[in-house]
């Protein structure tokens, strides 16, 4: 079950975000390998976020899966991320960070 998180500074007053919530959750569905009514988002707008000394948009995202993630899999989840943000919303990539966390390559608690 995926769960992707995203604040942003950008204001969504007004915004149908629709559209970005329907082509991330099928784009996430597809790229771990999960369906898609197993897919969490969560977007947050009008954040405050200072980037590069600038509050031009910019996101921070993060995913929690339990499993699915692999070296390929976090690659194309990045780019296809940071594209969807950048077509919707006009944050450029290159204002986008992504934290990628796979629950199952936690250890195992310890039976002591």
């Amino acid at each position: 079950m995926p769960c992707l998180y995203i604040t942003t500074n950008v204001n969504f007053d007004g915004v149908n975000t629709d559209p970005f919530h329907s082509e991330v959750t099928g784009a996430i569905a597809s790229i771990v390998g999960r369906p898609q009514n197993l897919v969490m988002v969560v977007l947050k707008g009008s954040i405050e976020i200072v980037f590069g000394g600038n509050k031009e948009a910019a996101a921070y995202a993060e995913i929690v899966s339990m499993g699915g993630i692999t070296k390929q899999v976090k690659r194309e989840l990045i780019s296809t991320v940071g594209s969807i943000l950048h077509t919707h919303f006009s944050i450029h990539p290159s204002r986008f960070i992504f934290k990628v966390f796979d629950m199952t390559s936690l250890p195992l608690p310890s039976k002591l």
